[in-house]
């Protein structure tokens, strides 16, 4: 595995988008450099969840000067992540290549637990160390994350689909603020925080951490104006809105503390923000610095030292869904084989195919029948932390596709599978094949072709001869890609 010096993290959050880029001294970082700007991706999202064309452009721009900043570093050193407005948006998947181009780099987009984890990770690591239970709670401009830990380690996540930005449009549109509508707000936030209050009330932590824009941004208010000594209380938000109220208007509010760009949010994240004390029963709440960008750093960092989450949660999941270990072995062993005969593939794609034959026959502990689509919608699907959409649906493609007629799976049938991950599924597939009597398949050495049009198999004379059920079974195999376009020999 290879180690970097610098390491950069891009979080394209709901509000704001922000750059990182950290100097690496063993297991610790040393910030080099920071950039932020207010793009308010949440904010172009329409009724009908499509981002607008105002929104993309302000985004594109600013993803060109990131670009900027980021060339010169190795690309596996840089991590791009994308949250709530990108998981929410139906055009996402047009935006996400034009966001690609601009920026130099791939882009992931993560589920809200894994945004939690993020979150929670990089706090984590800049508080002192405690033996109290912390909750770190993070408003973002399209979600607010929950999570409950200990040291580095989060024990409960959860992320709500309300954050600063879309609660602002919703309920403080146009900048007025009244009484009521601030009602209808913090109404409207305990609602969704009472589903997950009895996890996250008063008595399961000892000590309250806010993260972010709007934490930060209310405790320079609440210190500022004389209304808190430290970070942000119940008292202090109860005279922030008598103030809101007062001044009837955004344009109104005159606060030390309120920044320009935070003004036109800052009611939907006070709403959000008095509606969880509430909820939960918070009567103080200390504020990081840090937030998911260093998370995203930290993450990275565990990748080059061998604390990769990813690894874990395979481990993880192999322990929980019972898997045959012995199998999962055979068939790793037999693809990574496969794999270094073909030549193809490079580290990342050799790790992916190593997590897809450990985690092959996860769907056995639905149904034994069809159980590759129960793998595949497993994958898809479950909360597996250190894992991005992304990297899901690529296990849960290779998981779907190990055994059955490709044609099957739409990405297969419209020819969009890429060249690499094409490989990876043949690789796995004879794999499966090639265990398939569960005992050690004694595999000799064998010769392995794989182009954009053709797959070859060279094994020892008569070594099928001996194997007839292997033998159809490999014949069946080549019918399966032949209708897919691909040309497959054996022998």
């Amino acid at each position: 595995m290879k180690t970097y010096d610098t390491l950069a993290a891009v979080d394209l959050g709901s509000n704001s988008f922000r750059l990182e880029v950290a100097r690496v001294a063993g297991d610790q970082l040393y910030p080099l450099d920071s950039l932020k700007e207010t793009v308010r991706l949440a904010g172009g999202l329409g009724d009908d969840k499509r981002l607008d064309e105002a929104a993309q452009e302000r985004a594109l721009a600013c993803l060109q000067r990131f670009g900027e900043r980021l060339r010169g570093l190795s690309p596996e050193a840089i991590r791009c992540v994308g949250t709530s407005a990108l998981r929410v948006a139906k055009n996402a998947g047009e935006f996400i290549p034009r966001a690609e181009a601009a920026l130099g780099h791939p882009i992931e987009i993560v589920a809200g637990r894994e945004e939690a984890r993020l979150i929670y990770l990089g706090v984590a690591h800049s508080l002192p160390a405690s033996p109290d239970r912390r909750l770190v709670v993070d408003i973002g401009g399209g979600s607010t994350e929950f999570i409950i830990g200990h040291g580095l380690k989060p024990h409960e996540r959860e992320s709500l689909h309300m954050g600063c930005v879309n609660f602002s449009q919703r309920y403080f549109a146009g900048g007025a603020v009244d009484k009521a509508a601030l009602k209808a707000a913090e109404t409207a936030a305990r609602v969704e925080v009472e589903r997950i209050a009895r996890e996250f009330s008063r008595g399961n932590w000892q000590q309250a951490v806010g993260s972010s824009g709007t934490a930060r941004a209310l405790r320079e208010i609440l210190e500022q104006c004389g209304w808190s000594a430290h970070g942000i209380t119940a008292d202090g938000l109860a005279q922030l809105r008598a103030q809101f109220i007062r001044a009837g208007h955004l344009d109104a509010l005159e606060l030390p503390g309120l920044t320009r760009d935070r003004r036109p949010v800052i009611a939907g994240g006070f709403a959000i923000m008095a509606g969880l004390f509430a909820e939960l029963e918070i009567e103080q709440m200390d504020v990081a610095e840090t937030a998911m960008r260093e998370g995203i750093l930290y993450d990275l960092l565990g990748r080059f030292h061998q604390h990769d989450m990813r690894e874990a949660t395979v481990d993880e999941f192999m322990r929980r869904y019972h898997i045959d270990t012995r199998q999962a072995a055979r068939v790793n062993q037999v693809a990574m084989k496969l794999l270094a005969a073909s030549g193809g593939g490079d580290e990342n794609d050799m790790r992916f195919l190593d997590w897809a034959a450990r985690l092959h026959e996860i769907g056995l502990m639905v149904s034994h029948g069809g159980y590759h689509r129960h793998s595949g919608y497993i994958l898809e699907n479950a909360d597996m932390p250190g894992f991005s959409r992304t990297d899901q649906a690529r296990l849960a493609l290779l998981a779907r596709a190990q055994r059955g007629a490709l044609t099957k799976l739409p990405a297969f049938a419209a020819g969009m599978v890429p060249d690499n991950d094409r490989l990876l599924v043949w690789l796995l597939r004879q794999a499966v094949i090639l265990c398939r009597n569960r005992a050690e398949p004694r595999l000799p050495d064998v010769s392995v072709e794989a182009s954009s049009k053709r797959f070859r198999l060279t094994l020892p004379e008569g070594w099928l001869e001996r194997r007839p059920l292997t033998q159809r079974a490999l014949e069946e195999e080549a019918v399966h890609w032949h209708a897919v376009g691909m040309k497959y020999v054996f022998g």
